[in-house]
């Protein structure tokens, strides 16, 4: 198999159960723009994106919660430039009721700079807003392993 040299993860499709709380919610937290959508009754997504780039793709095709327990995606995880971009998050997510794994920003690893918020969508799926610094150097949640890895 041929190195590609440029290889960059795309976009992230996601089951959801609800599609129209799931695309409020998206759009809310992340400012998503659509770029397109499907409206067939038996056949309903949507693409999310900003500057006509797609970045999340949500299918509503499941039933349920997101399943923690089971092999698959572990989190979605957002780099922002600043903490203060993260914080912004948080006080929208706070006002859409999200569950948070953890209060506030919290380092990504014991005395880190990098760190973030923790929180699921009306799914479930876990997700990160995280800038690579700025958050202050503290106790991380998980003693000697990544914060982003035990929530």
């Amino acid at each position: 198999m041929s190195k590609a040299r440029n290889l960059r993860t795309g976009h992230v499709g996601l089951n959801v159960t609800d599609l129209d709380r799931s695309t409020a919610f998206y759009r809310e937290v992340f400012a998503f723009d659509v770029l397109a959508e499907g409206k067939d009754a038996d056949r309903r997504w949507i693409f999310l994106g900003r500057d006509s780039r797609l970045l999340v793709t949500l299918w509503q095709q499941s039933e349920g919660a997101f399943a923690t327990a089971l092999p698959g995606l572990h989190h979605l995880s957002f780099e922002v430039d600043t903490v203060d971009e993260v914080r912004a998050a948080e006080e929208a997510l706070r006002g859409l009721g999200a569950e948070f794994s953890y209060e506030g920003v919290v380092p990504h690893g014991e005395s880190g700079t990098s760190g973030g918020i923790f929180f699921a969508d009306p799914d479930g799926i876990r997700l990160e807003i995280y800038a690579p610094t700025g958050a202050d150097p503290a106790d991380a949640p998980t003693a000697g392993a990544p914060t982003c890895g035990f929530f």
